[in-house]
């Protein structure tokens, strides 16, 4: 199946440390905690170990205010540049659509401030491939919401 990138980016008056720091430990539920469209919003997580972001291969389990789940594997951990990630194990409303992602998050110097990019390779379902357009938009906003709620906690 042919992956489809999706990405957003925005900068901040911050260091890339801060950046960094903050988008990977910011509770998830912070971070997307309203629905765009069908995109549902994170209630909740389970089955992580300690804190999130000290070890590639650390696992946890996503659960979506729709009831769907997805299962998070770390991949990449290089402060303060980039983490990255695999989505697998998709249920609910999301099943029919994505088989599974790669996300990563990077930062890099912009000006005075930084620069965040979070960056899904999605690998879509048939049924998916064929509603990419539609997801893609959604996605953005989804994604849009996110770099606000970064940007509400980064500079208060």
């Amino acid at each position: 199946m042919s992956t489809r990138r999706l990405k957003m980016s925005r900068a901040f008056p911050a260091t890339l440390e801060q950046a960094y720091d903050t988008v990977l430990t910011t509770p998830l539920t912070d971070l997307f905690d309203r629905h765009y469209g069908v995109i549902a919003r994170i209630k909740g997580v389970t089955d992580q170990e300690g804190e999130w972001g000290r070890a590639v291969g650390q696992t946890r389990t996503i659960h979506l205010a729709d009831r769907g789940t997805m299962r998070e594997t770390l991949r990449v951990i290089d402060r303060p540049r980039e983490f990255g990630y695999t989505i697998t194990d998709v249920t609910g409303a999301m099943k029919a659509l994505v088989a599974a992602a790669d996300g990563t998050w990077t930062f890099e110097p912009a000006g005075t401030g930084v620069r965040v990019t979070w960056r899904w390779d999605l690998t879509p379902t048939k049924i998916g491939r064929l509603a990419m357009p539609v997801f893609s938009r959604l996605w953005l906003g989804y994604a849009r919401q996110a770099m606000d709620r970064i940007e509400q906690i980064l500079v208060p």
